[in-house]
Parts: structure tokens; C-alpha cells; sequence
């Protein structure tokens, strides 16, 4: 007899033992050597974490926070919250000690799971104030604190299989399910409300996106807090897919040729860095076997879908044969698919990996449309370079005015936690979910993202960063008259700096260093390296992901007069990106 369609996300765990049962339905590193753990032992290890989590106090609406990386037990945790009717609340391992004490205060977590050393005592640095009754858990043994197995050790001694099965069973598909906390336009992380049904309504419309099986083995590194590889993941066990955790971004290649997965899901900066590996591999090369690989790499940037001559396609079957088959070697040697989201990827390693037999699939979506609006699929017809594909089935997506995506659909989110002034903002009086960005329909069908209208941007590596906050942390610098951060699809963030000239021209002088153009002041070795310094002072507020990498002293303050400001002095971003261009240019040419 079929089981039933899943209408909460932890029925997925009887579908997978039902349909789906492996000897790796997870897996990871472990001193060297893959750990796998069964289905079975999984959907058992996920009751006994719930058991052990009732007979800590912890139940319905509990709120419970899961801050590590990548590993089986960030699933079994997520899980064991679910079946209780608790609520999880993911938190971005990298996070500043600002925004953690505010989400810890903001959601009132009971309990965290918390993996390494480092984590531990970032939170409880915090704890002490943010959330003072907060029980701390840790996957990994630290000495001091409690681990989590203790949990599940009690709740496999004295199981609470009725009382799950009951707050099991009394959960519908329209509650609560998580709280994931974004960045802000003010750097205050707002929470985003997703329910059971928001998230497998996005495993559905996805589940042909490309020809899944259930004997395909996934690599997961991207981090699991995130909704984009957590739906993922999700997808992955409602399909009976394998998941094998990545040891860290660092050992990714490695861990591709280990495992040999069907499938990733990565944002563009990593293929970026992919491909100037293999670029820089080619550059070292000499002779014939260095003019072949750049034939084969010039062919693959000028790779189209459709159209494509007999003599160009036989090119390119030779060009598959000689160079491209290394490429997908170094992937493991049996990807399928790729799929890229999170920022937008450059056209020309959509083509050139597509060449290469390297399906990459990029999508659109956001974390409060759990988050897939759109993506280019696996099969003929379905991809378009440029664009993010497609939109998905049941969701509605229609262009404002201005042209501003609008969603409206299954997949889009209860609301901002505590916030319903915040929701009112981004919700039209229709239902539809106001994105903060700019797109349009190509051939009627394929959505092409063209720019953001908020100024809330994304690095290549799909990080959003709140310019603002990092603006405001800036000008505490005495030095600091104006600040602005760029860095929209680079690899990280950077920001025009006016000075303070009555302060900077002050030390000048006590340096002995000439002050009468302002032009070669800024460029003086020693004022750099004070502004570097003031930067770094920022920086130890700021997340990894925010800290200003670069920055470029401009010679004029920005005026309303100079078209910089406007009447309320607030910055005119593009007309200072167009002022100073090459200076932009220059941060990024390296």
C-alpha cells in the first residue's frame, strides 16, 4: 500500500524508511574515515532525540536553536524538534556575537545544539544576557559541557513514543516549522516564518527539476542554516538520496572524488573558484597539450543550447573527449547536475561548464519563499543562459510597475517573527510577496533578475550583506566623514571611505606629511595604513562574511551639491558607483 503524500516535513523520515532504505542515508567524516548512518538508525537516533528533549521540558512551540556545521546531527536535531512540535532556529555558524545575543533574545531559545569549541564559547559569551535559562548542547566532546547524546541516551532509556506520536499528529502543514534569521536593511536580523507546507511545496515543484534516483549519492557543504541547501537536503530525503557532508569548504575537491555524487548545490563564487583552478592548471601547462586545453576552453565559452553546427559539435565531442573529461573527473566523475543559486552566475560559466557535460542548473528565490522562485531544469527547453529559469509550478510571479518581482504561491513564508509591521511592508494587499528586485520575462518564459531595489546586496558567495550597519560601524572612526560598502556579486565587500579632513589633516601634520592636495594625501602610504587600521577596528563587530576586505580613501566629500546626497543626505549609491568607477574597477581587478 503507497504511503501518503507528506504534508510535515519529519513525515519524510517514515516515507524514507518506508521506500528508501540505505546503509548511508547520511554521512560524514569521522577521524579520517566516513561515518554513515543508516535509515534506520537515523529515524531511531531522531525519536530518541525527541524523547530526550520532552524529558528535558522541552515541547510544543518550544523554540530550539542549531548553530554548527554540516553533519548528520544537525539533521537528527532538526528532526527531534519537529516531531515534538518544537520550533528550530538555525543560526549561521559565522555570526556576529551582536546578532546571535539578539536572535538567542528575539526567539527565546530554550535549548541550542552547538557543534565545536570555538561556537561554545562564542555562545556563551552571550548567553548570560541574552538568554540566561538556555540549556547548551554539544555535538562534538568539550570538556565542561553537556553532549548531546545525553539526551538521546535518557530518551532511548525512557521513551516518549506516545506523547510524540500524539504532538506529532496534532501538527498541521500550515505551522510553524522554522525561524531563519536574515539581515536587515538596519543589520538587525528580522526572523522569517516558514511552515511545514512552505518547504515541501518547494521539494515538490523540484522533485523533477532533474532525473533523480534514489542510488545518487549528494556532497553538501553549503551551510545547512541556510534555507537554500536545507530545502535541499530536504528534497534529498524525500527522494532517497544519499547525503554525504563535506569536512569543510576547504577539502570540497577532495571530498568530490571520495563520495562521487550525482549531485551539489553551490553558489557561483565557488564554480568562480572552480574554474580558475582549472584555468591556472592550464596556464602551466606548455606545447601542444597547453594550446589543446585553451581550443577546448574557448569552444565551451562560445557553447550555445540550440543551434549548434555539425562541425562545432564535433568539436566539442573531441574537446570532451581530450580535456572536458578531466574536469569531470575532478567532480568525482559522476555529477549529473549542479545546481547554483544565491547570487547570479556568470553567463559564460553557465556555458562553458554546460559544455563540459556539467549540467549547472541556476535558480532564483529568497529565504522567505523557502526559498526556489525559479530555476533552469535538466531537460531540453528548460535552461537559458543569462536567466534564472523558469518558475516553478504553483507559484504565481508577476512584474510591478517598476518592475519589481512579485511571488505569490505555496512556498511563501507566514511572516517575519514579532514583526507584522515588517511583513505589511513586503506584502501587497493580493498575497503577493514584494522581493526588493528588479527582473524580466525573456521569450515569455525565463526570468532574468536585472538588479536589486533595495540596497541590502549579495557577494558571490550568496552572503547578504546590509551595507548600513557596516556604513554606521565605519564612521565611529574619528577619521571616517562617510562611508559606503560595495561589493554586489564580488567575492567579498569592500567601501569607499570619504575622510574626516579637519581630523585626518590634524595627524598629517603632527606626521610631518604634506596636507595641501587633498589628491596625493589620500594616496600617502602611511594614511592608508591608518584607514586600514580604523577598518579593522570595524571589522571585530562584523560576521566573516561582512568584514571589509578593501577600501579605497576618496579625496571629496559627498555633497548634496555634488549630486551624492540627497536633500536628506542619504547616499546616492549608483551616482557614487558611477562616479568612481575605476576606482571600483581597480578594488576588483586582482
Amino acid at each position: 500500500m503507497p504511503s501518503m503524500q507528506p504534508s510535515r516535513v519529519f513525515d519524510l523520515l517514515k516515507r524514507l524508511q518506508e521506500k528508501f532504505p540505505k546503509e548511508d542515508a547520511l554521512a560524514a567524516k569521522e577521524n579520517g574515515a566516513w561515518r554513515k548512518w543508516s535509515t534506520t538508525e537515523f529515524t531511531e537516533t531522531v525519536d530518541h532525540l525527541a524523547s530526550g528533549l520532552l524529558l528535558a521540558g522541552l515541547g510544543k512551540g518550544d523554540r530550539i536553536g542549531i548553530i554548527s556545521n554540516n553533519r548528520p546531527e544537525w539533521n537528527i536535531a532538526d528532526y527531534a524538534t519537529q516531531r515534538i512540535a518544537a520550533v528550530s532556529v538555525p543560526i549561521y555558524p559565522t555570526i556576529s556575537e551582536t546578532d546571535l545575543a539578539f536572535i538567542l533574545k528575539d526567539a527565546e531559545v530554550k535549548l541550542i545544539f552547538v557543534s565545536s569549541e570555538d561556537l561554545y564559547q562564542k555562545v556563551k559569551s552571550v548567553a548570560t544576557v541574552a538568554a540566561p535559562q538556555m540549556s547548551v548542547y554539544c555535538f562534538n566532546t568539550i570538556p565542561g559541557s553537556l553532549h548531546w547524546t545525553e539526551l538521546t541516551a535518557s530518551g532511548k532509556s525512557h521513551p516518549q513514543k506516545d506523547k510524540i506520536e500524539a504532538l506529532s499528529a496534532a501538527v498541521n502543514s500550515n505551522d510553524l516549522f522554522t525561524i531563519l534569521y536574515t539581515s536587515g536593511t538596519t543589520g538587525v536580523p528580522k526572523g522569517v516564518m516558514l511552515s511545514h507546507a512552505n518547504l515541501l511545496s518547494n521539494c515538490m515543484a523540484t522533485e523533477s527539476l532533474a532525473p533523480f534516483r534514489s542510488d545518487w549519492r549528494a556532497l553538501s557543504f553549503l551551510p545547512l542554516n541556510h534555507v537554500y541547501e536545507r530545502m535541499l537536503n530536504t528534497l534529498y530525503i524525500y527522494l532517497g538520496i544519499s547525503i554525504y557532508y563535506a569536512e569543510s569548504l576547504e577539502t570540497i575537491g577532495e571530498n568530490l572524488k571520495e563520495v562521487k555524487p550525482q549531485i551539489f548545490v553551490t553558489v557561483p563564487r565557488l564554480l568562480e573558484k572552480v574554474y580558475d583552478k582549472i584555468v591556472a592548471k592550464g596556464a602551466e601547462l606548455s606545447g601542444v597539450k597547453k594550446k589543446l586545453f585553451f581550443w577546448a576552453l574557448n569552444l565551451g565559452l562560445q557553447f550555445e543550447l540550440e543551434g549548434k553546427s555539425a562541425w562545432y559539435s564535433m568539436q566539442l565531442s573531441l574537446a570532451n573527449k581530450l580535456i572536458f573529461s578531466k574536469w569531470r573527473e575532478a567532480l568525482g566523475g559522476n555529477i549529473v547536475a549542479v545546481c547554483s543559486g544565491g547570487a547570479a552566475l556568470q553567463p559564460r560559466l553557465a556555458r562553458v561548464f554546460n559544455a563540459a557535460q556539467i549540467k549547472v542548473l541556476e535558480g532564483y528565490g529568497l529565504t522567505e519563499t523557502s526559498p526556489v522562485v525559479a530555476v533552469n531544469t535538466f531537460w531540453p527547453g528548460g535552461m537559458k543562459f543569462g536567466t534564472v529559469g523558469p518558475v516553478i509550478e504553483k507559484v504565481e510571479v508577476k512584474l510591478a510597475d517598476d518592475g519589481e518581482i512579485l511571488v505569490k504561491g505555496p512556498n511563501v513564508m507566514l511572516g517575519y517573527y514579532k514583526r507584522p509591521d515588517l511583513t505589511a511592508e513586503v506584502m501587497d494587499t493580493n498575497g503577493y510577496f514584494r522581493t526588493g528586485d528588479i527582473g524580466t520575462f525573456i521569450d515569455g518564459k525565463f526570468l532574468k533578475i536585472t538588479d536589486r531595489k533595495k540596497e541590502i546586496f549579495k557577494t558571490s558567495g550568496g552572503k547578504y550583506i546590509a551595507p548600513l550597519a557596516i556604513e554606521n560601524k565605519l564612521k565611529e572612526s574619528p577619521f571616517i566623514e562617510q562611508a559606503m560598502v560595495i561589493g554586489e556579486g564580488q567575492k567579498f565587500p569592500s567601501a569607499f571611505i570619504t575622510p574626516t579632513f579637519a581630523a585626518l589633516e590634524s595627524w598629517a601634520q603632527k606626521k610631518g606629511i604634506n596636507i595641501n592636495d587633498r589628491l596625493v594625501l589620500v594616496e600617502h602610504p602611511e594614511v592608508k595604513a591608518l584607514f586600514r587600521q580604523e577598518v579593522e577596528k570595524a571589522n571585530t563587530h562584523l560576521a566573516q562574511y561582512e568584514k571589509i576586505k578593501r577600501e579605497a580613501v576618496l579625496p571629496a566629500e559627498w555633497s548634496v551639491n555634488g549630486g551624492e546626497l540627497t536633500p536628506k543626505l542619504s547616499l546616492k549609491r549608483k551616482v557614487i558607483l558611477e562616479k568612481n568607477k575605476s576606482v571600483y574597477d581597480r578594488i576588483y581587478a586582482e
